[in-house]
């Protein structure tokens, strides 16, 4: 008898795990692309920040709606259901080497790149900036100010 119950305990248990495993799997997705998280499902609304081609994001139903709701770095927002996968994706590090890197002066009389768009961090980036741009700011006051501020602090 003490058998039985501890095997049916245990057939539950691995039931439940297996369940849990199933649904965690499901609402795991992929950013195929660099992604705009919005504040309203179309693509209208105002950009809230943008999410790197490769990160994991969690959604909370597998569907087969066009946009669902995100939530990335604390910020909650939309974004289109056609830029994600199932699968994970492969991330290639480029630099943007064309000579539209523009530069300005700082505060302290030092020269400064101005944000600029790469697929992924270059080096001597300090921030991710909502727009997309990374910073290169030496100091964290007015760093991204017209590029809808700080989405993340890279140093």
């Amino acid at each position: 008898m003490k058998r039985g119950i501890i095997l049916f305990f245990s057939f539950l248990f691995s039931c439940l795990l297996n369940a849990q495993l199933s649904i965690q799997q499901d609402t795991i997705r992929y950013v195929m692309a660099n992604l705009n998280l919005r504040e309203a499902p179309n693509t209208t609304s105002a950009i809230i920040t943008q999410i790197p081609k490769g990160t994991q994001v969690t959604i909370d139903e597998d569907c087969e709606c066009k946009w669902i709701p995100v939530n990335y770095n604390g910020y909650i927002g939309y974004v289109s259901t056609k830029y994600l996968s199932k699968e994970k994706i492969e991330c290639t590090t480029t630099y943007n080497n064309s000579t539209s890197i523009k530069y300005y002066t700082n505060s302290k009389g030092e020269r400064v790149q101005s944000p600029t768009y790469y697929n992924s961090a270059p080096p001597g980036a300090t921030a991710l900036c909502r727009d997309g741009t990374y910073s290169f700011s030496k100091s964290r006051r007015g760093t991204c100010s017209h590029h809808g501020g700080v989405a993340k602090w890279l140093k």
